[in-house]
């Protein structure tokens, strides 16, 4: 079996798994729906606490951003990914996903504030955040797909639409989004998910999916780094 960065990278259509992934990603969405229309407040009745959402209408543009990333993950999982999906993957990223789309919503609701915050230009550009990086993520994954699948390219690497701006631009627009995703919230601790994911992606990921390509696809991909960002196109 095929590894790099944790992964598998042989091909395999693993629906079952994909099935699992995509329900229990369904299973997040609808609790943030639920503690957003009054799960959170029947919670404090039921255990005696204090429990109460400030902001609302913030929340309600939290739930906006889990459910595009739902749909963005639906279409990776039964469109866009070739590779096998291994359930210890499946289970990994499910938990990391609630937590990260529970707690967004909890803190931007304003379950630890008092008061809300009226909608302002910090909000615009989290908006603007999320829908470029969905846009470099998917955009660029459908690019590099539908190239794929000209028989004339089989065996040779991708190196043009978005990914000659960067080689992993997806990578770079996921940090993208997250980051403008925690900017919604309003809340200091919501960045610590996008700078763990830039961290993991530069230091862990990449570095193992490089070596991965260049395995694969030899000078061809050396020739294609030697002249192309890694990460942040015209930075890094």
């Amino acid at each position: 079996m095929a590894k790099s960065g944790g992964v598998s990278r042989d091909h395999a259509r693993s629906i079952s798994a994909k099935a699992v992934f995509a329900g229990l990603h369904l299973l997040s969405v609808l609790l943030c729906a639920w503690l957003l229309m009054g799960g959170w407040v029947w919670l404090g009745q039921m255990t005696g606490l204090k429990l109460s959402l400030s902001d609302p209408f913030r929340g309600t543009l939290l739930l906006a951003c889990a459910l595009l990333y739902f749909a963005r993950h639906l279409l990776t999982l039964f469109y866009l990914l070739k590779r096998k999906l291994d359930y210890s993957e499946v289970f990994g990223l499910a938990l990391f996903m609630g937590v990260f789309e529970i707690g967004f919503l909890l803190l931007g609701a304003g379950a630890l504030r008092e008061t809300a915050i009226p909608f302002g230009p910090l909000d615009v550009a989290g908006i603007a955040l999320v829908l470029a990086g969905s846009f470099l993520n998917s955009y660029s994954e459908l690019q590099r797909h539908w190239w794929k699948g000209d028989g004339a390219n089989r065996g040779h690497c991708f190196t043009g639409g978005l990914f000659a701006c960067s080689m992993h631009i997806n990578y770079f627009g996921d940090t993208v989004l997250f980051t403008g995703w925690a900017l919604l919230t309003l809340s200091a601790i919501a960045f610590a998910v996008p700078v763990f994911m830039a961290v993991s992606f530069v230091f862990f990921h990449i570095p193992a999916l490089d070596a991965y390509l260049s395995d694969r696809y030899g000078a061809e991909f050396d020739a294609y780094a030697a002249r192309t960002k890694k990460f942040m196109p015209f930075v890094y």
